[in-house]
């Protein structure tokens, strides 16, 4: 009897935002990254995401770990856009206590 090694790819695909998603699920390569780095296991990961595979998490992990420069770059690129879009938002978003007291100043 023979044992056929087959190469698989990682079960990371990019969506239309670039954003790196694992598996059939919506959910985000960082998340899963992040919780292995605070301690998580693949088991409590797939707990608390259940749309996640067992299998898809564990060759993710595996591609992180095989890959952490790559994966790193990726994550320290994902947390300055995010950082981006919220000083954005917090730019655009206007002064709530000014607004409030317009409107107190309508009331009657």
């Amino acid at each position: 009897m023979s044992f056929i090694l087959d190469r698989e790819t990682p079960p990371l695909r990019e969506d239309e935002t670039g954003a790196i998603r694992v598996g059939n699920s919506r959910v985000l390569l960082e998340v899963v990254i992040r919780a292995f780095q605070d301690g998580a296991s693949p088991e409590s990961i797939v707990q608390r995401y259940s749309t996640l595979s067992l299998s898809d998490v564990y060759s993710t992990i595996g591609y992180y770990l095989r890959h952490q420069n790559a994966v790193e770059a990726y994550l320290n690129h994902r947390e300055q856009l995010a950082e981006s879009v919220q000083q954005r938002l917090s730019n655009v978003k206007p002064d709530l206590s000014v607004i409030r007291s317009r409107l107190l100043k309508l009331q009657p």
